[in-house]
């Protein structure tokens, strides 16, 4: 499963998709306002659960997003708690906003 794996943006959605193949396992939905993006709303097919997927997806729309030289606003319960436990992309969200997603 891991060399079929892919993560990439679909920016006419606002969001970031993963597919295992030629199928579309989940996505991680955002709202872009200039150089912020607001994630609001990650999801995983049933079929797809408990193969680490949903961590992997958000790793790497985070690593794109600090790529674009964006700045986060976790309001999706499951990218919160991501950032929670991977400390290293608290610092993508706005220093006045840490401590409102208690990072």
């Amino acid at each position: 499963m891991a060399d079929d794996v892919t993560v990439r943006e679909d920016a006419g959605k606002s969001r970031f998709e993963i597919w295992v193949g030629d199928e579309l396992a989940g996505f991680a939905a955002y709202r872009r306002h200039g150089e912020v993006d607001d994630f609001t709303h990650t999801e995983i097919a049933d079929e797809f659960e408990g193969r680490g997927l949903g961590s992997r997806l958000i790793r790497a729309a985070l690593d794109e997003t600090r790529a674009a030289g964006h700045q986060v606003l976790p309001h999706c319960p499951f990218v919160r708690a991501f950032m929670d436990k991977h400390p290293e992309y608290a610092e993508l969200v706005p220093a006045g906003e840490r401590a409102r997603f208690g990072l």
